[in-house]
């Protein structure tokens, strides 16, 4: 029959790990050992263990230590101890040892948590960031920026919005032109008012051809009204098509910036080995934690205890 060990110290390796340090003891030692464990199971009754919930308060240092307080950002301390609470009332430790060892799994969690609401805030700011680079200013802005700039249509050029605009007065105008059968003096009024009263290369080309067909002195004649339908129709199937090209070309860029932002929604990659190494570690520090507690908790209650495996990871390359 093996020879049952049991916890007697904890000692500190050269590597920071707390390590149990085991000795052999007798068969009258081991009875003696759940004797007592009858007697310190903790708090059984409701009453007791009301009062036991106030332990966590009184023994929490260490977890009330990891609290943020500052003028950014200012953590709960009611979560924090309701957290500890509730460890506590799960877990029954009995003893500093195990008061200490729980007060290290509250306090890794905790700071889980804090990782775990970093992660989420930094894929927050990254698709924010992306959604207001993609929308750029609102419709108002937008209009007051284009009418503030040199070149008009050039300015309007630049996004889909202002191309579907242009592509939409010059159908108005082309309309008017086949309804009439001549481009009338009104339709380029309009076209004028569309673009807030300003003179520009599309208004100046539309009153050229308007005033030519104007100054021909035989311009009633049937022959010379349909050749200035034909040159006019002509001009604005070109400026049209021009527009409707440059309109779908701004389309799908926008809509491959979408898709770029939703590619985008992990954090950077040195962001997030960051976070997530420092995911790991707290993750260790609880399992480590929980282990120990375990083998503190079995060898109280008298329970044979093998000898501790310990095994160091890194996840140093």
């Amino acid at each position: 029959m093996p020879i049952p060990w049991v916890l007697t110290t904890i000692a500190t390796s050269a590597g920071g790990i707390a390590e149990p340090v085991a000795k052999p003891t007798s068969a009258k030692q081991l009875a003696a050992n759940r004797r007592n464990a009858v007697k310190s199971t903790g708090p059984r009754t409701l009453q007791g263990r009301e009062v036991s919930k106030m332990n966590a308060l009184k023994h929490g240092i260490l977890s009330e230590q990891v609290l943020v307080r500052g003028l950014g950002l200012s953590e709960s301390t009611r979560e924090l101890k309701a957290l500890h609470r509730g460890f506590w009332d799960d877990l029954q430790p009995v003893g500093a040892v195990e008061e200490m060892l729980v007060d290290q799994i509250v306090t890794a969690h905790w700071r889980l948590r804090r990782a775990l609401t970093a992660e989420s805030g930094e894929i927050a700011l990254s698709v924010g960031a992306g959604q207001r680079r993609r929308r750029g200013p609102g419709p108002v802005m937008q209009w007051v920026q284009w009418q503030a700039s040199v070149d008009l249509i050039h300015a309007m050029e630049g996004s889909a919005t202002g191309l579907a605009l242009l592509w939409g007065w010059l159908k108005e105008v082309r309309a008017s032109v086949v309804a009439e059968g001549v481009l009338t003096e009104g339709a380029v009024q309009k076209l004028t008012a569309n673009l807030g009263g300003k003179t520009t290369v599309l208004t100046y080309g539309l009153e050229a051809l308007r005033s030519k067909y104007e100054a021909d002195p035989d311009r009633a004649e049937a022959g010379r009204r349909e050749r200035h339908r034909a040159e006019t129709l002509a001009f604005l199937d070109r400026e049209i098509s021009g527009f409707e090209c440059d309109r779908y070309r701004c389309e799908e860029e926008e809509s491959a910036a979408e898709a770029r932002q939703a590619a985008a929604v992990l954090p950077s990659a040195e962001t997030l080995e960051k976070i997530l190494r420092y995911e790991t570690k707290l993750e260790r520090q609880i399992f480590r934690a929980m282990a120990q507690l375990e083998r503190v908790q079995r060898m109280r209650r008298g329970e044979a205890i093998p000898a501790p495996l310990s095994v160091e990871v890194s996840d140093r390359g």
